[in-house]
């Protein structure tokens, strides 16, 4: 299974969070190929440049550490994304429902924002 993980996700990942429950995390442990797309690096990015969030390292440092790979933003993934309905008003969540469509990833999130979109979810 190849997963796409919602930027909470990697954080969680990292700090290990009870948040994130046992299913997603196993599910994150066994799958083929787990990505974080470059819309998370940029919310991050607004986030700490805003103050909102502190990290000790870099989000790219982070995504490395755990062994997942960076999913950059194609002009097909922006062509789905204008596409899609506005059930979700963040634009960086609609990001990620986009790529997952396009490239057939499983979404690891607990945004229930993203229920109404015809993708794969592993609830958190």
């Amino acid at each position: 299974m190849n997963l796409l993980l919602d930027t909470h996700v990697v954080l969680w990942w990292r700090l290990d969070s009870h948040r994130l429950q046992a299913d997603a995390r196993r599910a994150i442990e066994s799958a083929d190929r787990v990505a974080v797309s470059a819309a998370s690096a940029w919310e991050i990015a607004i986030k700490v440049g805003l103050g909102r969030l502190h990290l000790k390292d870099p989000f790219a440092t982070l995504v490395e550490r755990s062994g997942f790979h960076q999913l950059p933003i194609t002009f097909e993934h922006a062509e789905r994304f204008q596409t899609l309905p506005l059930h979700h008003g963040d634009p960086f969540d609609r990001m990620l429902v986009a790529q997952a469509q396009v490239d057939h990833l499983t979404i690891v999130s607990h945004d229930r924002a993203l229920e109404p979109y015809p993708i794969r979810v592993i609830w958190t």
